[in-house]
């Protein structure tokens, strides 16, 4: 997947809930055009439905489709096989019962050679992560307050 010419960015993960498994569509061409562009590429996506019983399946791709208006077929084997079973499971329990949820596993390619320049020069990357976008927007209203 990598060698020394072809560094490895940072690996980030988003899971997006879609409440009442209502799906539209929005911001999948944007997904696209960041991959296109090479911001991101995609490691594994996986979709997940959680029952009002609380229960949680993963769903194909391919299932997702059925209205015609949701073009998902261009994410069909989008899998290197990170993602798994447990990932799955606790995806599903991070989402409402009767909703879906996109796991979405992604390098970040437009840091990829700023990351490999820090390990030429001896350093590492030791943590990353993201602060939730509703976390910090109530932490700057309560700080203008």
């Amino acid at each position: 997947m990598t060698d020394a010419s072809n560094p490895l960015g940072p690996v980030s993960y988003l899971i997006v809930e879609f409440p009442g498994n209502k799906m539209t569509g929005d911001g999948l061409p944007l997904l696209v055009d960041l991959v296109d562009r090479g911001v991101i590429r995609i490691l594994d996506l996986l979709f997940v439905m959680r029952g009002e019983d609380g229960t949680t399946a993963v769903v194909e791709v391919t299932d997702l489709d059925g209205d015609g208006e949701l073009d998902l077929a261009i994410f069909e084997g989008a899998s290197s096989g990170l993602l798994g079973e447990t990932d799955a499971a606790e995806a599903g329990q991070a989402i409402e019962p009767g909703s879906s949820a996109a796991v979405l596993l992604f390098e970040n390619r437009w840091a990829a050679p700023f990351v490999q320049a820090l390990r030429d020069g001896g350093a590492e990357v030791v943590a990353a992560g993201y602060v939730p976008q509703d976390e910090l927007l109530s932490t700057l209203d309560d700080t203008e307050a």
